[in-house]
């Protein structure tokens, strides 16, 4: 009987902490959710939901018919909350524009995610904050050409 109660205590111990695992990856998908919806939707609103204030943000921008990526350029807080107002203002973005989200983990104070958008791939660090999941920091590049795609895909 003290076995079968000890099973039982353990198995609703890990049936809890289950569920509470999969509730972060919510919150931290929702968080990154809000900020792809803020430049899809032109909504800077959602950006003070779910990207800190001390945002660090780097990006490798390559424009489609050049070689060479530009050099690293950094965008803060404010230029991205700006960017969110006017992105896409004219609704020139597909309807099926991507917005696929990878988390990779989600401990107790940090997370780590992949976001593939229509400019590129955002990755992200989040941290815990008060009870919610704050964008920290943000790197991110264009997509690659599609023969460099095909030749990191053999190997």
């Amino acid at each position: 009987m003290k076995k079968l109660l000890i099973i039982t205590a353990l198995v609703c111990f890990f049936s809890v902490s289950g569920l509470q695992a999969q509730t972060e990856e919510l919150k931290v998908t929702a968080a990154i959710l809000n900020y792809v919806e803020a430049l899809y939707e032109v909504k800077p609103e959602l950006i003070k939901e779910s990207v800190h204030p001390d945002l660090n943000k780097i990006g490798y921008y390559r424009p489609a018919d050049a070689d060479d990526y530009q050099e690293g350029s950094p965008m803060t807080y404010d230029q991205l909350y700006n960017l969110a107002a006017k992105w896409n203002a004219k609704g020139n973005l597909p309807e099926d524009a991507p917005k696929a989200i990878k988390i990779f983990e989600v401990q107790d104070k940090t997370a780590t995610a992949k976001l593939t958008a229509q400019w590129g791939t955002d990755y992200f660090h989040l941290a815990k904050l008060d009870g919610k999941w704050m964008i920290i920091n943000v790197i991110w590049q264009s997509p690659p050409k599609m023969n460099e795609v095909q030749a990191n895909e053999g190997n």
